[in-house]
Parts: C-alpha cells; sequence; structure tokens
C-alpha cells in the first residue's frame, strides 16, 4: 500500500487541501469496501516541524514532521497562493527537501511528486521540472516561463505526468490530479465510482485554455490603441483589414503593429479574431442557432475556417461548445 504525503504550510491554500483530502479519502473508502477494509493508500499530513499549522480558516492539525516521517511514495503539495518571492522563500525548507530527493528507478506506480495550482513553482523551485512537462495555473504562465525556462510548460493542460512528476492547473484541476491519482493506483473503476461521489465529469472537462481571459481590457497607457479596440468590438464581424484599422489611429500598418502589440500583447488581427469568437461563444448558446449561422455573424464566411480558429483559441470546437448550455438546460 503506497503511503502518499500531503505537504501543509502556512501558505497552504485549504479549500486546495480540503479538496485533495475528499478524493483520497473518497477512494480509501471505496477501495475497503471493495476488498474486506483495504484502503487504497495511506495518507500523512506533514509539516516542517510536526505541528499544527495556522491558516486563514483556523488551524491545520498534522500528523509527523517532514524529516521524521517514513519516506512518502508520493508527496503532494496543495496550491500556496501566489507564489511571491517571500512566499517561495519562505518554503525553503520543503524546496530543499525536494531538491535532496534523487530521482526514482525504474517504473513505480505513482509520481513521486505531485502539485496542485501555484505549488508548481514549489518544484520549479526544486528543479524537479527541469525538462519535464508541468502545468499550473493559467493566469501564472508568464511567470512560470521566465522563472522556470528548461521546463516542459503546457498550460493548456489540467495535469501533466512527466515521469516521477504530475502537476495540476488552476483550482479545481486538483480533483482531476487527485482522480488521476486514484486511477493510477487503484484502477479506472475506482476512480470513475469517486468521481460519481463527487458529481464530477472528468471526461468533459476540455482544457484550461477556454478559462482565460480572451481580451485585454483598454486600460492601458496608449489610448489611441484603446479607441481602436473598443471601434474593433463593435465593428467585428465586417471584413476589416490591417490598413482599415491603421486608417482609424492615423498611422501607418507598420506603426499600427508595433503600438498595438506594445499596448496589449496581440497583434490587430489576433485581436480581431479573438473578439469575434468570444461572440462566437455567446451565440452558440441558442441552439436554434447553427454552426454556420454563428460563423457567418461573427465574420466569417467559411465554418472551417471558423472552426480552426475557434479550437486555436479556445481549446474546443464550436459543436463541443455548443453541448455545454445543452448540458445545463437539463438541469430544473
Amino acid at each position: 500500500m503506497p503511503t502518499i504525503a500531503l505537504a501543509i504550510t502556512p501558505h497552504t491554500v485549504p479549500s486546495s487541501l480540503a479538496m485533495a483530502l475528499d478524493v483520497l479519502r473518497l477512494a480509501n473508502r471505496h477501495a475497503g469496501h471493495a476488498s474486506g477494509g483495504k484502503p487504497l493508500a495511506k495518507l500523512q499530513r506533514l509539516s516542517v516541524d510536526g505541528r499544527p499549522v495556522a491558516s486563514a480558516l483556523g488551524r491545520l492539525d498534522v500528523d509527523a514532521a517532514l524529516d521524521e516521517a517514513a519516506a512518502p511514495d508520493l508527496l503532494l503539495v496543495p496550491a500556496i497562493g501566489l507564489p511571491e518571492p517571500a512566499t517561495l522563500q519562505a518554503l525553503a525548507p520543503w524546496i530543499q527537501w525536494l531538491a535532496s530527493r534523487r530521482p526514482r528507478r525504474g517504473a513505480a506506480l505513482l509520481p513521486r511528486f505531485a502539485s496542485i495550482c501555484s505549488a508548481a513553482f514549489v518544484l520549479g523551485e526544486a528543479g524537479l521540472l527541469d525538462g519535464r512537462r508541468a502545468t499550473t495555473h493559467w493566469s501564472l504562465e508568464a511567470p512560470f516561463r521566465r522563472r522556470y525556462p528548461g521546463a516542459k510548460l503546457q498550460i493548456d493542460q489540467l495535469v501533466t505526468h512527466d515521469g516521477d512528476v504530475a502537476c495540476s492547473g488552476g483550482a479545481y484541476a486538483g480533483i482531476d490530479l487527485c482522480l488521476h491519482l486514484v486511477r493510477l493506483a487503484g484502477g479506472d473503476a475506482l476512480a470513475r465510482r469517486v468521481a460519481n461521489e463527487l458529481v464530477f465529469d472528468d471526461a468533459l472537462r476540455g482544457s484550461q485554455r477556454r478559462h482565460a481571459p480572451r481580451l485585454p481590457a483598454p486600460d492601458h497607457d496608449d489610448a489611441a490603441i484603446g479607441r481602436l479596440q473598443r471601434w474593433i468590438d463593435a465593428r467585428h464581424a465586417e471584413p476589416l483589414s490591417l490598413g482599415v484599422m491603421a486608417e482609424q489611429v492615423h498611422c501607418s500598418p507598420r506603426s499600427l503593429l508595433r503600438r498595438f502589440k506594445s499596448a496589449t500583447g496581440l497583434t490587430p488581427i489576433d485581436y480581431l479574431q479573438r473578439v469575434r469568437i468570444s461572440a462566437a461563444e455567446a451565440l452558440l448558446a441558442d441552439p436554434q442557432q447553427t454552426v454556420e449561422a454563428v460563423a457567418w455573424a461573427v465574420g466569417y464566411e467559411d465554418r472551417a475556417a471558423f472552426a480552426k480558429v475557434f479550437k486555436r483559441i479556445t481549446g474546443a470546437s464550436p459543436a463541443s461548445v455548443r453541448q455545454r448550455p445543452a448540458a445545463a438546460a437539463r438541469v430544473q
């Protein structure tokens, strides 16, 4: 029976810890029912010194100190909130402990280390993500890439598992990660039973990309580009070329490209496509509108071209997005 330890620190997000424990304890209960009492895994809560940890929701009890506990088969680090330098510095004992672990040889039932959401920065600080696929909350993509250039960040993914290391994306993707661990240790049927009890359908979760804001706000320092953004918002279904947009700002297309990218991080055409796709997502909620009609309404004459851009920006097909409101409509 493997031992799964959860790292508990003053920076642990209580909801992240609670979600992980809910999934793993349910898995133990269901596994015990199926096997006559044998749980799936031994669960441990560890703090640096073995003492309870204060949190925003009160005292978090632990079972042992990090250095005194037997080496766990898996150390799972729940989310730590914003991974600011001061936070990572405060977590130095955990980072040093992780950095001292040697890679495991041969195949194993479970990864050796796992992170939920922003805790990927803890694994990154320990050097465990170099050359490995990883993910974290979509809003942390830029600082993660800057701080850990050796990691193979796959920000669209809810869960990554590369060798000894597994990571999950934002917030509730921690449930996806823990179900993945349950599936590895106890099989698909056990994972399905746990997911069903949680009323959680991990098969239809999609990617993180669809949750990220599509458009930069026009609140930057370039007032003319802000006005152009609002102008594009109002006319996105029209055939707008780079030249037409440049005329609105009274500059050359080349100058517009430079200024627009500096202000928003996108090119004018990228911005136009994101406006169109955002409008399309809203229209797809209407079951009376066909995908072709939606494509035409937001400025695309070809369904295939529309579907390609839609998938690139949202990570999903127009048809799969159409199914979401249909599923919600069945709830009365």
